[in-house]
Formats: C-alpha cells, structure tokens, sequence
C-alpha cells in the first residue's frame, strides 16, 4: 500500500499532545469557567462593597442613637474621636423630619468626592461605584447616607475610602482564587468525564485509521467496534469497522484479479501458440474426405477461432473492461445449436439438451458475446446436474425463447439441485458467486456484464426443488417481432 509523499512513516501522523484534543478541552473548560465565574464576581464585588458601606451605617446610626440618648454635649473632644475611630467615620450626622444635625465629628473635610445614597443605588450604581473605588480609590472622601431598616431618619457618615477600597481588594483576590480553584477542579472533572466518554474513542479510532492505512491488507489492524455502545461513537466506531472490512476484501480481490491477470499474460503466449497450431491440424482435417471428419470440421474451426478471439481479448479485457456489442441480427436457434454442440457431453454423463428456440426466430446481438453468456449458463447447469451420480434423476437442460412485448425473453432451464444460499445471496458478484468449492465466479459476472451491454438484464427466476431458471431480457431492436413458431430441437449426448 502506497503511503502520501508528505509523509515517511505512521509516527509522522501522530498529534503532539499540546494540540491534542483533550489539552484543547481541559484550557478551553478552564477559559469557560473562568468567564462565568467572571459574570458572578462582579455583582458580588458590588454586593460586598454596598454590605460595607451599610455596616459602617449601622454601626453610626447605633452611635447615634446613644449620643443622641445621652445628649451630644456630654461627648468630650477626647470621647468623640474614639466613638468616631471605632465607627470608623470622620462624622457622624442624622437628618430626621427634614432637619440635619451632626452628632460626632472630629475634622470638617475641605470637600466631599462622592455622595453615595443607600436608599436609590440599584445593582448598576453599585458595580460602578465599587469598580470605581477598586481601580481609582484610596484617596477620597465619601459620604455614605440612607435609612437603616423601616426607620423614617437618614443617617449620615464622612469617611475616606481607602478602607474601603483595601476590603475590595481583599475580597477581589479571594474571589479570583476560588474562581481559579473552581474552574481547575471543574475543568479536571469535565475534562475526566469527556475523555473517557468522548476522546479515548475518538483517539482510538484515529489510531486504528493510521495503522489500517499502513497495511489495509492485514485484518488484524480492523477496529473491533464496541457492539453495546449506542450512541454516535459507537454508531462511527461499527461503520468505521464494516467500511475496513468492505476495504480489506475490496483490495483482497483486486489482488486476486492481480495474480489472475498475471497468470493469464504468462499463459497467453503459449495458448495462442497452441490454438495455431490447432488451427493448422484442423485445416489438414478439411482435406480428409470422410464424412464424419467433415461434419465435425466446420464445428471445429468455429471453436478454435472463437478459442484465438477470447485468448487476444483477455488482456485487454483485464485492463479495462469487454467491448461494445456489435449488434447484428442472428437466427438464436442455430447459435443455441453451436452452443450445444460446444459442450461435448458424453453419453455417459445422462444429461439431456434441448434447444426449445422455435425455427426462424431471430434476436439483435452480437454473436460471440450472446455465445459466451449462454454457454456460461450452460456450463454451470452441466456441472451442477453432473454432480448427481444417480440414475433415476432426470438431467435436463433446455433453453428456450419467446418474444415478450418490446423485448426478448431467452430462458435456460436445467432440472440440477439448484443454486447454494450463499451463492443466490452473491450471484453476480465476482469471487462470491461461486456455485462450488474452487470456482472463481467470474462467469456470472462476466454475462451479466454482457448483457447490460446490451441493454438488457440477466435475473435467477428460479432455484431450488429440482428446477432452476435464469431470465435474459434484451431489447427487440428492430420491427420484426413476430414470434416464429416451430418445434426446438433435440440434441442428446452421444
């Protein structure tokens, strides 16, 4: 088997593992669970960043709540600063029935960067403030502000958000870790579950269409399918198993063609050697004037030359294919006659022939290839009913014909045991159509690719009980369709 110039040998056709299938899957898995990890961690860093801000309301508004209980005069400056500390703020107000009051402050700042309303910030406003504070922050003053609860008074606190901006970034790195972890640990899991479903198969299959391309001749490198599995791979591991298969006889056959076609070019020489000098000895024959050798003569010489056409054809027909039939119209009674007569039957052999074509009747085809089918027929009868040694069994072959609308029907019956299961399920195909041990097969073929050239088609009717029919239908090229009436002869083995 010739491989592809590009490449030297099997190894050559491996796939690196860093291009493999399952690497592309296991990065792929990663990339993916990553992105959707990506989609969670960004409202949940806007979450955090809110629950944050909403802790260090609440824990002012308690503040509140007790200076307020206590009287915001009671505060010393000393006191103030470490209510503020331990609320984390720089001020402390609260806004009830529409008046502001500061309850706690320690230093007024020069100006406010952002104003951040708790009650109105939707899951936008969010995102943007916490993604804002993240990547630009750590050096401004906010001020957080809302209710706490179902209470109607508005808390308020200053305060920089450098603490803030460090817990998101705490939290950020927290998430990026997890999310790194899961996607590992998910991508490990999908990439186990897909590779022993999915890659080994597929790995197994590839590798199996490498090492049958390097040898299709040898039926050990056959996949062996999985027969339990029914889902698509093993679907494509049974076809990919039945097209070797179909493969490997395909290029066993051809290489019996090979060998046969090698073993005819050796012999042709010589036979054609041979049949000269048949032919010499038969002209020699013409001049004796007995008249039994001048009734065989004509058969003879009819016989040989049919002998030198088919041994100059054969080389040509293994090199393509047989040649178009030169359609002539022929009497099929007298053809059927010489096909007859060319089977030599001995008298011993107890099979009857009857040619049961009615005088006259004529059929539009070529000569020496209608002979070739018919004769093929015939042998295959011959040798069937040959087979049976008993003598009470009838051995009959008869061929017959009639015309049949725009066609011609030629039929040839032989009262035999009938054609093998196995070669009725592969009749015309070459080396399986064989009716027994040893045969090629060839012959069935050979007509019915005979006969298509002709444009007609060649079926078994019949086979079995003591009776087989072959059916050959050609077309009745030209007017004269009238079927001729007459008794067939019959010709009895002598």
């Amino acid at each position: 088997m010739l491989k592809s110039a590009q490449v030297s040998d099997g190894h050559d056709r491996e796939v690196p593992l860093t291009r493999g299938l399952s690497t592309k899957l296991l990065f792929l898995t990663i990339l993916f669970v990553l992105a959707a990890e990506l989609l969670i961690a960004i409202p949940s860093i806007a979450n955090f960043s809110r629950g944050w801000m909403e802790g260090r309301l609440r824990t002012a508004a308690a503040v509140a709540v007790a200076v307020i209980e206590s009287g915001p005069g009671n505060l010393s400056m000393q006191g103030s600063n470490r209510v503020l500390m331990a609320a984390g703020t720089r001020a402390i107000a609260v806004r009830d029935e529409g008046v502001s009051r500061m309850l706690v402050v320690s230093q007024v700042p020069p100006a406010v960067d952002q104003h951040i309303d708790l009650d109105t910030i939707g899951l936008t406003g969010s995102i943007r403030q916490a993604f804002d504070t993240l990547l630009f922050g750590g050096k401004r003053v906010l001020r957080i502000f809302g209710r706490i609860d179902d209470s109607n008074t508005q808390y308020e606190i200053v305060l920089a958000d450098w603490g803030l901006r460090a817990a998101l970034l705490d939290y950020s790195r927290n998430i990026a870790l997890l999310s790194l972890g899961l996607s590992l640990f998910t991508a490990m899991l999908v990439f186990y579950a897909i590779n022993r479903i999915m890659i080994r198969p597929v790995r197994r299959m590839t590798r199996s269409m490498l090492a049958f391309g390097e040898a299709p001749d040898d039926a050990t490198r056959i996949i062996q399918a999985d027969t339990k599995r029914d889902d698509e791979l093993g679907i494509a591991e049974r076809e990919l198993a039945e097209m070797q298969k179909a493969l490997h006889r395909t290029l066993g056959e051809r290489r019996r063609l090979a060998d046969l076609g090698l073993a005819v070019s050796k012999i042709n020489h010589d036979m054609r050697n041979m049949l000269a000098a048949a032919q010499l000895i038969s002209d020699r024959l013409a001049e004796v004037n007995d008249p039994s050798v001048q009734s065989l003569v004509p058969r003879l010489l009819r016989t040989l030359d049919r002998a030198v056409a088919y041994s100059e054809g054969v080389l040509a027909y293994g090199r393509t294919q047989e040649p178009p039939p030169r359609l002539r119209r022929l009497k099929l009674q007298e053809l059927v006659d010489d096909v007859m007569s060319t089977m030599a039957l001995a008298e011993r052999s107890g099979i009857e022939l009857i040619n049961a074509v009615p005088a006259g009747f004529e059929i539009d085809a070529d000569s020496d290839q209608l002979f070739r089918v018919l004769f093929n027929l015939a042998r295959n009868a011959v040798q069937a009913m040959s087979g049976e040694n008993e003598s009470v069994l009838v051995k009959r072959l008869t061929i017959s014909a009639e015309h049949d609308g725009a066609s011609v029907r030629v039929r040839v019956t032989d009262t035999g045991p009938g054609l093998p299961e196995r070669a009725r399920q592969n009749l015309f195909t070459a080396f399986h159509g064989a009716a027994k041990s040893g045969g090629t097969g060839l012959g069935l073929a050979i007509s019915q690719e005979l006969v298509r050239a002709h444009g007609g088609e060649i079926r078994l009717v019949e086979s079995g009980n003591g009776r087989t029919v072959f059916d050959i239908r050609l077309p009745a090229n030209l007017s004269d369709t009238e079927s001729s009436s007459g008794r067939g002869r019959q010709h009895v083995s002598s």
